[in-house]
């Protein structure tokens, strides 16, 4: 009784602890200085429909650079887990069951769909909402689909490391380009800008974002992979 009592009084104390946060939120019709700074700046400077992926990729490319780096170590964390789990454990593994012929059917149909679409959200991100990580987890929910109606197959390793890793040296090289012939890191404005609204438009940011769902794609790809639990 004691222990909820002090979870509640907690709870109460951080809601009041995060209370003076909801007044400085503001509204969504009326947004503060920085806000209207990036609305006004991102269509004329960087040529690019979608303000979000101005500001993720352009103005605060860094931290994007930190979420890659971040998932790349979740999934080395996984895999590292997953094989010492493995390698520990003892006696044979229960055969898989195959999939009923519904999954199958719909599994042949919608996987190269759903790898499609995944490539054309991350591909047209500086135009719709969308993007490189939204592109890459909608291509690992193929492999998924895959997985699960195919159990007894399995991923190519080698060409997932591939991709992850020239994936990743893309995304560092397209940064120092914006370095050197641009005003910073990631600055789009290395390749030509071209006209706003057109899919050929808003300089690097299109291969920038592409380079991110490779990567992002093939790196849950590899995590469901290890999730599996049966590659040699």
């Amino acid at each position: 009784m004691m222990r909820k009592v002090l979870v509640f009084l907690a709870l109460i104390g951080f809601a009041f602890a995060l209370l003076p946060l909801a007044y400085r939120a503001g509204v969504a019709d009326e947004p503060n200085a920085l806000a209207t700074a990036y609305l006004e700046r991102a269509p004329a400077e960087l040529a690019t429909a979608n303000v979000v992926t101005a500001i993720v990729v352009s103005y605060r490319g860094f931290d994007t650079l930190g979420e890659v780096a971040v998932l790349f170590a979740a999934t080395a964390g996984v895999g590292a887990l997953l094989t010492k789990k493995r390698l520990g454990s003892a006696g044979a593994r229960a055969p898989r069951k195959e999939a009923t012929e519904v999954l199958g059917t719909a599994a042949r149909l919608l996987t190269s769909l759903l790898a499609l679409f995944g490539v054309y959200i991350f591909t047209h991100g500086h135009l719709t909402p969308g993007g490189g990580f939204q592109g890459g987890v909608v291509i690992a929910t193929a492999v998924l689909l895959n997985i699960l109606a195919r159990p007894q197959s399995h991923l190519a390793h080698g060409l997932m490391t591939a991709v992850e890793s020239l994936s990743g040296a893309a995304y560092v090289a397209l940064g120092l380009l914006g370095a050197f012939l641009a005003w910073g890191f990631l600055d789009p404005r290395a390749l030509p800008l071209g006209e706003l609204g057109k899919l050929v438009s808003a300089g690097a940011i299109p291969l920038i974002y592409s380079v991110v769902g490779l990567k992002v794609g093939a790196e849950l790809s590899g995590i469901l992979e290890a999730l599996k639990g049966d590659r040699e």
